[in-house]
């Protein structure tokens, strides 16, 4: 990938994640508070539905820029390795190290972003200040490898899904899709990954949400999986689905088709 590659990637990527993460917020906060373990309406219920705000807002341009940087490098280097039928692989592959190196800008401004949507009482600064004090650094990364195995299967499903649609509906009407076609491949892709990878989600919620030291806090995503399996059968490892796949294909449709637009834009 050159250089204008490079950067149509980073700034494309930036303004993507941007878009989504600002105009989705109100869903993912109601969805954070649906799998919180003190319940929704403990929880802060439909108040303060921005609570988190600032810290999405800072983590969304370097996190989505990452991932797409990453995932397209990834792909240019891959795609020259292995054959056309190979695709959905390099893809996969692709878009598995996107996400491990967006988690690391990711999981700290998620923790934070998390803990504020569960108690709107208090504000993004007050919620970073409290977890560097209580458990440091270390604090901010709760919940990584959980994240990361939440997100790798989730992409796993998305972007070879996006690909793969966009491939399909470019070939049957002969020439390349507009933006808000790959948009709407992004929609459905988002969709089915979104309800796959839901029981990943609610517990990477839960150990980001629980207090320093506890079991929770400190288990691992079976072990958390197993506990509400037990505790709130399929229910519980569904809980936010809804939420989650509304904002996640709403979110797909705006991501992908934004980060579409604006590539093309910058290198044509």
């Amino acid at each position: 990938m050159d250089r204008r590659e490079f950067t149509a990637s980073l700034v494309a990527g930036g303004c993507a994640g941007m878009c989504v993460d600002l105009t989705l917020f109100p869903l993912d906060t109601i969805k954070t508070r649906l799998q919180s373990q003190q319940g929704f309406s403990k929880a802060g219920g439909f108040r303060g539905i921005y609570a988190g705000v600032p810290s999405a807002a800072i983590g969304s341009f370097p996190n989505a820029a990452a991932f797409f940087v990453t995932y397209e490098s990834a792909k240019s280097l891959l795609g020259t390795a292995v054959s056309p039928h190979m695709a959905p692989v390099t893809h996969m592959l692709a878009a598995s190290l996107g996400e491990i190196v967006a988690c690391l800008i990711r999981v700290p401004t998620e923790v934070v972003k998390q803990r504020t949507q569960a108690c709107p009482s208090t504000n993004t600064y007050q919620v970073l200040v409290s977890t560097l004090r209580a458990e440091g650094f270390k604090g901010l990364y709760r919940g990584y490898s959980s994240t990361v195995l939440r997100e790798i299967p989730f992409s796993l499903v998305q972007f070879p899904l996006w690909e793969y649609l966009k491939s399909l509906w470019s070939r049957r009407q002969g020439h390349t899709l507009y933006s808000w076609q790959a948009a709407v491949c992004g929609a459905f892709a988002g969709g089915v990954a979104a309800l796959v990878t839901t029981p990943l989600d609610v517990a990477k919620t839960r150990i980001m949400l629980a207090k320093a030291g506890t079991s929770t806090a400190n288990g691992s995503l079976p072990l958390v999986l197993c506990e509400v399996w037990r505790s709130q059968g399929v229910t519980g490892l569904f809980a936010g689905s809804i939420p989650r796949m509304t904002a996640i294909s709403l979110g797909g449709f705006i991501f992908l088709g934004a980060y579409e637009k604006v590539r093309r834009t910058m290198l044509s």
